[in-house]
């Protein structure tokens, strides 16, 4: 090669001063001549360029966000919320197809058992879809999240509502959406909304004291045994808790169990060695009890 780009202008070069069509020769020959680009690297200044390649591997480094999180964003969410929410297992495909299948399932059972009274089988499932939703969408078990959590300075009561509220969202509407399959019924089929409300919110205000596992277990238990035991007493179709006196005692739970949740807000922050949720994050208010 007979010709070289000047050191003066690849001094300008380098300082982006370069005006074309010099430009353009100089880029068209730094890719064929090595000795051209060693006097280039000479005379550049290493600090910018190395400050390139830092954002340049930054850039390639940051995770492509999802569909969910690309959405989240277009909506107003902030960057890190959406990442939040779009970690959050139960929001996945995965869990919303095996919901829908499950519910699916359940309408066409109710459906063909043609029970006069009220769709007992529907009725005794829906409340324990919201509550495990909301058991599996935090916890080392299953957040993929749980690490970035444990050193997060978020409020862990913060942190726990901004999985909670989209996914007991989500999992109250698809079963309005099943309650909707059941026309029959009329406003009987909504009669799990009140016990669902009430089921979540003891699991959320048993979670710091029993952690997330156990809570959340614990309450679908007892609800479990209090349907097998209302079936055994009563004589007529219509189960305790979907009567009038059940259905104000479930609202009368939730609402007990959402102010005791709100009370004990800053347990989800503890430290305690006592408490199961300790280490829900980084953040620490000295073990606040």
């Amino acid at each position: 090669m007979t010709w070289h780009v000047a050191e003066d202008d690849l001094r300008a070069y380098v300082r982006g001063e370069l005006a074309a069509p010099m430009l353009w020769s100089a880029d068209t020959h730094l890719m064929a001549c090595a000795h051209c680009r060693a006097v280039l690297a000479e005379v550049s200044d290493p600090v910018p360029l190395d400050e390139g390649w830092e954002r340049l591997d930054a850039e390639l480094d940051v995770p492509r966000p999802g569909f969910l999180e690309s959405m989240l964003v277009r909506a107003g969410v902030a960057d890190h919320t959406a990442r939040l929410l779009a970690a959050t297992p139960v929001l996945r495909r995965s869990w919303l197809s095996a919901l829908v299948a499950v519910l699916f399932c359940t309408v066409i059972a109710t459906s063909s058992a043609g029970a006069p009274d009220s769709p007992a089988l529907f009725l005794a499932l829906a409340p324990l879809l919201p509550l495990a939703g909301v058991a599996l969408s935090y916890g080392p078990v299953l957040d993929p999240t749980y690490e970035m959590a444990v050193v997060s300075p978020m409020h862990g009561f913060r942190l726990l509502m901004i999985r909670t509220v989209p996914v007991l969202a989500t999992a109250l509407a698809l079963n309005g959406l099943a309650t909707l399959a059941l026309p029959s019924y009329g406003l009987r089929a909504l009669a799990w909304l009140l016990p669902a409300l009430a089921l979540t919110s003891t699991g959320l205000a048993l979670t710091p004291r029993l952690g997330p596992v156990l809570a959340p277990s614990l309450v679908g238990g007892t609800w479990i045994a209090v349907l097998l035991i209302a079936q055994g007493t009563t004589s007529e179709g219509t189960l305790a808790p979907y009567t009038v006196a059940g259905q104000s005692v479930a609202a009368a739970v939730a609402v007990l169990a959402a102010g005791l949740f709100y009370l004990r807000r800053d347990r989800f922050d503890s430290t305690s060695a006592h408490t199961p949720f300790a280490g829900f994050t980084g953040y620490t208010d000295g073990g606040a009890a």
